[in-house]
Order: C-alpha cells, then sequence, then structure tokens
C-alpha cells in the first residue's frame, strides 16, 4: 500500500509541475491559480478511478499510473518518456555498449516507429534496414497506438528468438522482414589503412572510452610518417553520451569551443571547449555524414566544420539537437526529459536542420568502362617478362579493395590524399 502511494505522489508531483509549467507560458492569456491546479488533479483521479471501476477489463493501479505519466513526458516531444525497471536497464547496458535485441535507433513520428539507425554488423544492418524506414508492425500488430516503449519492448527478447518487422519505406511497397534477436555487443570504433596512407576510423555509436580507442588507433597510425590524414566515419551514428562527443573532437582541436547546451534558463548554458593538443598534428581531417548521423555524430561534425579544421562530406545529417536527462526515480526506473538544445560553435542550432556537408556525395555505384579495343605491349605472344610482374600479381592478390564498392568513403580517401598533397606542397 505504501508503494501504491509513492506512485501516486509522484506522478501527482509531476502533474503539478506540468500545470505550473504551462501556466508560465500562458500567463497573458490567463492566471493560473492553485484552485486550478487541484481541480486537474482531482479530474485525473476521478479518471482513474472510473478507468479502474468500468474498463471493460480488470487493470491495475500501477498500468494506469505509469501509462499516465509517460503520455505526460512523450507529448512533450518524441525523446521525453517515462522509464520503467526493465527500459532504464536496458538504457545503462546500452551507454555501455552491450545489449540485446534487433540493434536499432528508433524514435515515433505520426503514429509510427520510425528508424534513425542500424548499428553496425547487427541483425538489422545485416537485414538491409535504413535511416527513415517506419516500422509499421511488429509480428503483425500496428504499432499505431503503441508508446515508443511499448515497440521497443515488443521487439526486444530473448537472444535466437525471431520477431517479423512490417516496413515502409520511401517510394517502395510495404514488405516484411524477419529477424532474430542477437545480443547485441557492439565495436563502437573499427579502424583501417586505406590506400596505404589514409588512416580510417569508423564511429558506430558514442559509448564509454570512445575517445581513448580513437586516440590509441590514430598515435599507432601515425608511427608510420606516409599518412596524409584521416577520414572519420560517423554515418549511421544515432548518437549517445554528450562528454564521448566532446572528448572525441577535443582530440582535433586546440582550443575554442566544442558545443554548448542551453536551456530554458539562460544562466544554465553550459559550454564545453577543447584543450590544447591535436593528436593529428594538422593533418587534413573528413567527417563522413548521413540522414542516420544524429545527437553526438551532429557535435562531433559541427565542432570539426565550424572550426575549419575538417571538411564534413556526404548527406544532412537528421538533426537532432536536443539534450535529455535521464531522472532516476528509485524503484520506479527513470524519467527522460528533454532540457537544453545543443548548439555548435558558431551558434548553430542542429534541431530539427541538422549539418550541411560542405561536399554533398550521395550513395552511387561506380562501374568501370572498359574499351573494347585497347591493346598494350603485353599482349604480344612474345613480349618481354616484368621481373617484378609475379610479386605484383601477390600484391594485387592480398589487397583489398572492397572499400571502394562504398562511392561516399572512395571520395573521402581521394579527398583526404588531395588535401595531403596540397598541403605538403604549401
Amino acid at each position: 500500500m505504501v508503494k501504491k502511494h509513492s506512485i501516486i505522489s509522484a506522478c501527482c508531483v509531476s502533474l503539478i509541475l506540468l500545470a505550473s509549467s504551462v501556466a508560465c507560458a500562458k500567463k497573458d492569456v490567463k492566471e493560473n491559480t492553485a484552485e486550478d491546479t487541484y481541480e486537474l488533479l482531482n479530474l485525473f483521479g476521478e479518471v482513474m478511478e472510473r478507468a479502474k471501476s468500468t474498463y471493460v477489463e480488470e487493470v491495475e493501479d500501477k498500468k494506469l499510473i505509469e501509462s499516465a505519466i509517460n503520455g505526460m513526458l512523450v507529448s512533450l516531444d518524441p525523446h521525453s518518456s517515462y522509464l520503467d525497471q526493465k527500459s532504464f536497464k536496458y538504457m545503462n547496458e546500452q551507454t555501455q555498449g552491450k545489449f540485446g535485441g534487433l540493434g536499432i535507433e528508433v524514435t515515433m513520428e505520426q503514429g509510427f516507429v520510425k528508424i534513425v539507425s542500424p548499428i553496425d554488423d547487427t541483425p538489422a544492418s545485416k537485414a538491409g534496414l535504413k535511416p527513415g524506414d517506419f516500422i509499421t508492425n511488429i509480428d503483425n500488430e500496428s504499432v499505431i497506438g503503441m508508446s515508443l516503449n511499448d515497440a521497443v519492448d515488443k521487439m526486444r527478447g530473448k537472444p535466437g528468438t525471431k520477431v517479423k518487422l512490417t516496413i515502409r519505406r520511401v517510394n517502395e511497397k510495404p514488405f516484411d522482414v524477419t529477424l532474430k534477436r542477437e545480443e547485441i555487443k557492439i565495436q563502437s570504433v573499427k579502424s583501417d589503412i586505406k590506400d596505404g596512407d589514409v588512416i580510417y576510423v569508423r564511429i558506430s555509436s558514442f559509448s564509454e572510452n570512445v575517445d581513448k580507442n580513437i586516440e590509441t588507433i590514430v598515435k599507432k597510425a601515425l608511427k608510420n610518417e606516409k599518412m596524409r590524414g584521416l577520414v572519420l566515419d560517423v554515418r549511421n551514428n544515432p548518437g549517445g553520451l554528450l562528454d564521448q562527443a566532446v572528448a572525441v573532437s577535443d582530440l582535433f582541436l586546440n582550443q575554442g569551443e566544442i558545443v554548448s547546451t542551453r536551456s530554458r534558463n539562460p544562466e544554465d548554458t553550459i559550454s564545453y571547449s577543447a584543450k590544447d593538443g591535436d593528436i593529428i598534428k594538422g593533418l587534413p581531417i573528413v567527417v563522413m555524414i548521413n540522414d542516420g548521423s544524429a545527437s553526438a555524430s551532429e557535435i562531433v561534425a559541427g565542432a570539426l566544420q565550424d572550426h575549419k579544421r575538417a571538411i564534413v562530406l556526404g548527406e544532412k545529417s537528421f538533426g537532432k539537437g536536443s539534450v535529455q536527462t535521464v531522472v532516476p526515480l528509485g524503484d520506479y526506473g527513470a524519467m527522460r526529459l528533454t532540457t537544453a538544445r545543443y548548439y555548435t560553435p558558431s551558434g548553430k542550432s542542429i534541431q530539427a536542420k541538422g549539418i550541411e556537408p560542405d561536399i554533398v556525395v550521395y550513395p552511387a555505384k561506380v562501374e568501370e568502362i572498359k574499351s573494347e579495343h585497347n591493346f598494350s605491349e603485353a599482349e604480344y605472344s612474345n613480349a618481354l617478362k616484368n621481373e617484378k610482374e609475379e610479386e605484383k600479381k601477390q600484391e594485387a592478390k592480398e589487397k583489398n579493395d572492397d572499400w571502394k564498392k562504398d562511392y561516399q568513403l572512395s571520395r573521402a580517401v581521394d579527398l583526404v590524399k588531395a588535401l595531403g598533397v596540397y598541403s605538403s606542397n604549401k
């Protein structure tokens, strides 16, 4: 009984705060009073009692109250919500780089679940799901009327079990895809050396220790003095921890603001600034973004772009420029509330606008066109052999150029190499 009273009290406090904030925003229309607030609380109690007593099926107090709290929060914006204990635990696991499910970052839009980004090497990415896809049904059940938490809960499950999603994609007919749930272990940072002299770093999410991993990768690569620069790939990166976005940006900046967060109260503005020390020592940087790059990804791209430290290449980013504060609620999970907006160093808001790339490059497929009439020395039957021929054949066999099929990445690598040549000739 004590627990029930605690839940109701928490709900009442939340409703009082909401009613008070609405009143402040509309002082010019009508001055709200304590009596109005208590009348609204009485209305809430009356509706709850009527639902309990006359709804077609028996319903628990906890379900009604948690749904009321969640409804209050999700009505504010797509990223505010109530997290029950299970959802709160899941969120904590996700920021640590390990969780169960399908591997997609989602939001709610127009009553449907919208995919912000599939995470690399997960069931969702392997199935070809894309940013902007809408999930309309989960196991043949329509998502209309579901909360985002409800939809996410239905997609989660025991690893090895399957779930069927109905996908609606722009300019295509709806289609079904069946995914097998997995224990998702995110490798947030991957790296490679492209074309022998370009450092490639792929960040799939901004979870813990991303900055330390990147610093190790770059310093190791720079032991080879041939390196011309860096490609930082945050395509389809849904974001993550703010402190990691700041720390990654700081790796490549010597000074200046990285990002600021501004809330409703001007005195609560927080500015994050870079410390001296560019780990790549001024070499060119290209940041790759697309419409699946959100939140922390946009902070990094915006900071490096505004400071003229990197060229941003790809497509306009997602545009999630808001800050969510997670407030634990004891035994009842937590509330996630949007409390501020992000601003880039130049003062631009990312919210609903995204980051515009300096060079727009859309995904494309490039095919090599070979002439049927070319003829070379090597085609003479008695041509002299090149003593290095076998060695080169072996090198070609070992060299993996599959990445060149990624047109955006290929353009980014070419750009870094060109900038590297230009800077070395200055």
